[in-house]
């Protein structure tokens, strides 16, 4: 038992390192398309914690912003986290639509006022203003 919980363990702290280890290349990344992507969950995890504790949020969007948060926090993907590059894909997309749909129905300022990223990369998800 000490031995299966000993390999836990360092089963635990590999993935912990190499998650802080993706996290300090992503910070010296270009800026550029791949830069962006990095930071797209991150930012889009803060959007939606500071979202749903907003009053003028209606509470359709909440319900968005909810499931992608869920959505994102899940082990369950419909591609599998660890193939690289497109592993995270199916998290982008699910988000961007949730956020896209939220968009529509909250007030654009407090959208952008939530949203900790480059506001290009919200602009460009939410598209121009009346859309």
């Amino acid at each position: 038992m000490r031995e299966w919980l000993i390999g836990l363990g360092i089963l635990v702290g590999a993935l912990v390192a190499s998650w802080g280890l993706l996290f300090l290349l992503a910070k010296r990344l270009p800026p550029s398309l791949l830069r962006d992507l990095a930071a797209f969950i991150p930012a889009c995890v803060t959007t939606v914690r500071r979202l749903r504790k907003d009053p003028r949020v209606p509470r359709r969007a909440k319900a968005a912003i909810l499931f992608a948060g869920i959505w994102v926090a899940s082990p369950i993907d419909l591609i599998p986290e660890f193939i690289p590059v497109i592993g995270p894909l199916d998290d982008i997309v699910v988000v961007a639509l949730c956020l896209r749909y939220a968009g529509r129905r909250v007030p654009r300022e407090v959208l952008l006022a939530a949203w900790p990223g480059e506001p290009r990369l919200i602009e460009r998800l939410l598209g121009p203003p009346g859309e």
